[in-house]
C-alpha cells in the first residue's frame, strides 16, 4: 500500500465513522503514523506505506471520537507546536485571537491564569523575548505539560499551582485568560471530541459559566499594574455579560473582540486609574 492508499483508506474509514473533517483528519493521521510531517505527506504520496498497524490504532481512536492532537501528542498553535494530553484544553484557532489583541501593546510581565498547556503564556513570550511571565493552574499535570512544552520551545517561563490568584505575588502589566466559561448545561450539547476527551474543570465552572470571570475581575485590580490590561477569552455568548462584571469592577476601556468568524472572542478591558 502506498501513501495515497493510505490516505484514501483513512478518509473511507472516518467518513464512515462520521468524522465531520475525515479529508483532514485523513492527512494528519497518515502522516503521524507514517513518521513524517504533515506538510510533507504529498511528497510521499507514491511511497510505500508500511505503518498499516499505527495508522488503523490512530483511525480507531479516532472514530471513538478522540481528538486528533490527543492521539498525536501535539497542535499547531500561533505558528508553533506544543505538546497536548488529555490533562489540557486542545489549543484552538479561535484562541489566537488573544494573541494577536496582546501583541497590540507592549507588556513586560505577563500572568497567564489557568495556563493548560502554556499556549497562551509561551505564545506572548516567544513573541516578546524581553518580557517575562508567570502562568498558574489547579492542575499539577496541565503544569507539568506547560513546562515540558516551554522546554520544547526553549522559552523561558515560570510555571505555579495556584487556585487563580492564590499564590500570586507581584504585579502585570498584562493579565490573560482561557477560563472554564461553558455553563453545566451546555455540557452535554457539545461534541464527543470536547465533552467525552478533554478535561471537564477546564471546560465549565458547573454553573452559569461566568463565576471564573467574577473572580478573576473582582482580584486582577490587585495585581496589575495602573492602565495595565486585562484579556480573557469568552464564548460567543458572553460578550455583554462579562463586559459588565469587569465594568462592575472598576475596569475601562472594555470591548469585545471578534474571531475570524465574526464572534464575540476575548473581552478586553484596562485597570482604571484610582481617582483622588
Amino acid at each position: 500500500m502506498t501513501f495515497a492508499e493510505a490516505l484514501a483508506v483513512a478518509v473511507e474509514r472516518l467518513n464512515r465513522a462520521g468524522v465531520k473533517t475525515p479529508q483532514r483528519d485523513a492527512r494528519l493521521l497518515v502522516a503521524f503514523a507514517g513518521g513524517i510531517a504533515p506538510d510533507r505527506l504529498t511528497l510521499h504520496l507514491r511511497d510505500p506505506f508500511e505503518a498499516d498497524a499505527a495508522l488503523a490504532a490512530a483511525l480507531d481512536a479516532r472514530a471513538a471520537r478522540q481528538p486528533v492532537s490527543h492521539i498525536t501528542g501535539k497542535r499547531l498553535f500561533w505558528g508553533r507546536i506544543f505538546r497536548v494530553t488529555a490533562e489540557v484544553l486542545d489549543p484552538r484557532p479561535e484562541t489566537e485571537t488573544l494573541i494577536a489583541a496582546a501583541l497590540e501593546a507592549p507588556f513586560e510581565r505577563v500572568l497567564d491564569l489557568g495556563t493548560g498547556s502554556g499556549c497562551i503564556l509561551l505564545s506572548l513570550l516567544a513573541e516578546r523575548p524581553q518580557a517575562t511571565g508567570l502562568g498558574v493552574d489547579l492542575s499539577e499535570t496541565a503544569l507539568e505539560v506547560a513546562r515540558q512544552n516551554a522546554a520544547d520551545l526553549q522559552v523561558p517561563a515560570e510555571f505555579r499551582r495556584s487556585d487563580w490568584f492564590e499564590t500570586v505575588t507581584g504585579s502585570f502589566d498584562l493579565v490573560v485568560s482561557n477560563p472554564p466559561y461553558i455553563s453545566a448545561d451546555e455540557m452535554t450539547g457539545l461534541a464527543p471530541e470536547t465533552r467525552d476527551w478533554e478535561p471537564r474543570q477546564a471546560l465549565t465552572d458547573e454553573g452559569d459559566g461566568l463565576s471564573c470571570y467574577r473572580i478573576i475581575a473582582a482580584r486582577a485590580p490587585d495585581h496589575l499594574a495602573p492602565n495595565g490590561r486585562l484579556m480573557v477569552e469568552i464564548g460567543a455568548s458572553q460578550g455583554d455579560a462579562v463586559s459588565a462584571i469587569f465594568a462592575e469592577s472598576g475596569f475601562e476601556d472594555i470591548h469585545v473582540l471578534p474571531d475570524l468568524d465574526g464572534r464575540g472572542r476575548v473581552v478586553a478591558a484596562r485597570r482604571g486609574v484610582a481617582k483622588t
